[in-house]
């Protein structure tokens, strides 16, 4: 192949993606973004077939695409150029391979990331809670195939016999409650512990945000910490941890909520430096909610709630109920990566690209997540209660159409698409 044709099939290429599954990231992922973002990596490149960009939209269609393979990919490429005559490459997946190595993982960190910040850009008052954004925090794990380099990275779970198990990272994430986007995540070994995890995502909350977790992530340390960045933290109280809480001063509100001075731990936790102990104040006060949930068949749920959020005039003690019960959503998001894009079991020979697929995976969700929050505001339907599966499914088959489509019959396409999501969406996440 000669140089001289190179570009020509790459704008090819860029047209195609562009017009498939970059329509709905037309005002968030455009070229431009992309060449900023790989101005800021400080990154050159040379002229060839699978330069940044085409590299970047193949590996997004692979991750959206149920066949997962590099094989399956290329195979899309070719097809697309054989289809204008333009001189195919081969059928060897090593270049592809070889171009995503190449692709920075903070490229793609950066560009999941700019998604889900300017997504929430979109949110209006009546999608926020009480006047605030709400972010949510949980964990999870992935395996990944059984190289040197990633049992050295993320060893496999010490319970099992070496040679029998699989490299497994955890992982620790950041949901937007109103629009359901990935906003961070971060990647480390299985053994660590969930709030550590939590304590590396604090640094992209907003000011004025509200974190809300299960009992994981509830300590008297994080609530401060939290508070530190200028934000509020909703979280579960641990009926193993209730009774080693060292009240001070207590002042009842009603029969099930109070106003409670928490007093410092006379002992410094593990997981704190000594400067980081040190820093904390002596007293956190604190609004403590108690409540029943009762489930038909089993045994009652007693709940204990702890938030910063200390006006009950602002922040209805309903209200903060609710907001609780929505926590389990971000599990339902957690599984929809794993599951329904299949990110449970990841493809990557090594760690760096282990973690690019991550933050592959998390555009590409946050992808639909942008076609699911056009489609619902479109149609006056929450995008929340669309199904995440039915828009990738829709998605999916309508991107062959959208990439051969005129300009015109494009637009009608997409509209279509918007309208087909909701109009067959289970209303599930």
């Amino acid at each position: 192949m000669t140089i001289t044709n190179i570009p020509n099939r790459v704008e090819i290429l860029k047209q195609k993606f562009t017009n498939s599954l970059g329509l709905p990231f037309r005002d968030l992922l455009l070229e431009s973004t992309i060449r900023e973002a790989l101005n800021a990596e400080n990154l050159s490149y040379r002229r060839r077939l699978f330069d940044p960009f085409v590299t970047l939209w193949v590996f997004l269609s692979q991750v959206l695409d149920t066949d997962k393979t590099c094989h399956n990919a290329v195979s899309r490429v070719i097809t697309w150029l054989a289809s204008v005559d333009a001189e195919i490459p081969s059928v060897d997946t090593s270049a592809y391979c070889q171009a995503r190595k190449r692709l920075p993982e903070n490229l793609l960190s950066r560009l999941f990331a700019n998604v889900a910040r300017d997504l929430g850009y979109q949110v209006t008052s009546e999608h926020l809670w009480c006047g605030r954004h709400v972010k949510v925090v949980d964990g999870s794990t992935v395996s990944m195939p059984d190289t040197l380099e990633n049992q050295a990275a993320y060893p496999q779970p010490s319970s099992q016999a070496f040679g029998c198990g699989f490299p497994i990272a955890k992982i620790g994430a950041l949901f937007s409650i109103a629009t359901g986007a990935a906003v961070a995540v971060v990647v480390d070994v299985l053994n660590i512990h969930d709030i550590k995890l939590a304590r590396l995502l604090y640094q992209f909350l907003n000011p004025g945000d509200v974190l809300l977790g299960d009992c994981a992530f509830c300590s008297y340390a994080d609530l401060i910490f939290i508070q530190n960045y200028n934000c509020d933290a909703i979280f579960r109280l641990s009926q193993a941890r209730k009774n080693q809480v060292e009240r001070c001063r207590r002042k009842p509100i009603s029969s099930f909520e109070s106003i409670e001075v928490w007093r410092k731990p006379s002992t410094r936790p593990k997981g704190l430096t000594p400067e980081e102990f040190t820093s904390i104040p002596k007293t956190l006060t604190v609004r403590v909610i108690k409540y029943y949930i009762p489930s038909p068949g089993y045994r009652t749920k007693y709940v204990i709630l702890v938030t910063t959020l200390l006006d009950p005039e602002i922040y209805p003690t309903t209200e903060i109920m609710r907001l609780y019960g929505q926590r389990w959503e971000v599990e339902l998001d957690l599984k929809h990566l794993k599951t329904t894009l299949g990110m449970d079991v990841l493809r990557g020979k090594t760690p760096q690209m282990v973690r690019k697929e991550i933050y592959a995976y998390l555009l590409a969700y946050n992808l639909l997540r942008t076609v699911m929050w056009e489609a619902g505001t479109t149609h006056k339907v929450d995008p929340l209660r669309l199904s995440l599966q039915g828009a990738r499914q829709h998605l999916d088959n309508f991107i062959p159409q959208l990439a051969w489509a005129s300009n015109k019959k494009r637009v009608q396409l997409y509209q279509t698409l918007l309208k087909t999501i909701v109009h067959k969406s289970d209303f599930s996440r």
